[in-house]
């Protein structure tokens, strides 16, 4: 064999050595930064149960996956685009354009919980009510929660590679997409169909088959319906979230310094569980701030309509009044 092909030959198996080790270090990238969003995932993940909660059996995964094709379009096609664009040419954006998200989230939080107590009609009922238009409403409703959620998963994780080369910052991304994608919706198809799983157990033998299988059956419609009011939470939590990072980031730093000083003097008062308490406290906090945030803005949504009307129905009597005349 030549030379010149052994040189060939030793300089193809480099670049492939080369292109592995890349590989690898997006592959760990990606990790880490999946890492680093892991809260929001959870949130996610126990929000978009709800939306399937009250539909009928053969439905259930069909929805779910509809959410999860709108999921991977919203993290590849729209956020990806745009965080990488402006991460290279306007990074100030990035903030300014997670805190409207976050008080859309704050919004729809507000919204159900209103909603619980009779004081708001849900806009979001079950698909199983009102056929297909309302599917798509579901649909369409778990897509735009969604979108806010990926988008705070993909800024968390472009931040994690924001050193890097663009390629690189690309392929993490993409990386990060793809696997938070499936892992968020194929555990929540597991939770919807874990009924049907039930029902199966229930009628196969051993006896202790059965128990568990009735204990599924049974259990189920309990665990969507507590998944429902923690997503609901998880809205007002991810949002206020986000505000308050956002509003420090900004240069506000009074609220996010307080709750940020309290929660670090929890963590080191209470050495065995000074963690998850400082975390629950600045959950706590985070979740306030999104109900105000949210009641404000559920406030001003429902006045304008209301002037709207009034003014209306005031311009009609008007009319009226003066064809009267």
């Amino acid at each position: 064999m030549s030379a010149g092909l052994l040189g060939l030959l030793d300089d193809v198996a480099a670049l492939a050595r080369l292109a592995a080790a890349s590989l690898d270090d997006v592959s760990a990238a990606a990790g880490k930064a999946t890492a680093k969003a892991a809260g929001v995932v959870i949130d996610d993940t126990a929000v978009t149960p709800q939306y399937v909660h009250g539909v009928t059996a053969d439905r259930e995964v069909p929805i779910v996956k509809k959410i999860a094709v709108g999921s991977i379009r919203n993290k590849l096609l729209i956020i990806l685009p745009i965080a990488l664009v402006l991460s290279e040419w306007a990074p100030w954006a990035l903030t300014p354009i997670l805190m409207v998200g976050g008080t859309y989230l704050a919004f729809e939080g507000t919204e159900k919980i209103l909603g619980w107590f009779g004081r708001h009609e849900a806009h979001d009922a079950p698909a199983a009510v009102k056929g297909v238009e309302s599917e798509k409403a579901v649909v369409s409703g778990a897509i735009r929660t969604d979108l806010i959620l990926s988008a705070e998963i993909m800024v968390i994780a472009l931040n994690e590679v924001a050193d890097s080369g663009f390629w690189f910052r690309l392929g993490a991304l993409i990386v990060v997409a793809i696997v938070i994608t499936i892992a968020v919706y194929g555990v929540v198809a597991l939770i919807v169909k874990m009924d049907d799983v039930g029902l199966a157990l229930a009628q196969r033998e051993p006896a202790v088959s059965r128990r568990v299988g009735r204990a599924l059956v049974g259990g189920m419609p309990k665990l969507l319906g507590a998944l429902s009011v923690v997503g609901t939470v998880a809205m007002l939590w991810v949002g206020g979230h986000i505000l308050l990072v956002g509003i420090d980031e900004l240069g506000w730093h009074t609220l996010y310094g307080w709750v940020h000083g309290v929660e670090e003097a929890i963590h080191h008062a209470v050495p065995a569980v000074g963690a998850i308490l400082a975390w629950l406290f600045n959950t706590l906090c985070s979740a306030v701030l999104g109900l105000v945030v949210g009641g404000i803005v559920v406030g001003i949504t429902h006045l304008l309509p209301s002037r709207r009307k009034h003014m209306d129905d005031a311009d009609a009597a008007h009319e009226a009044d003066a064809a009267q005349a």
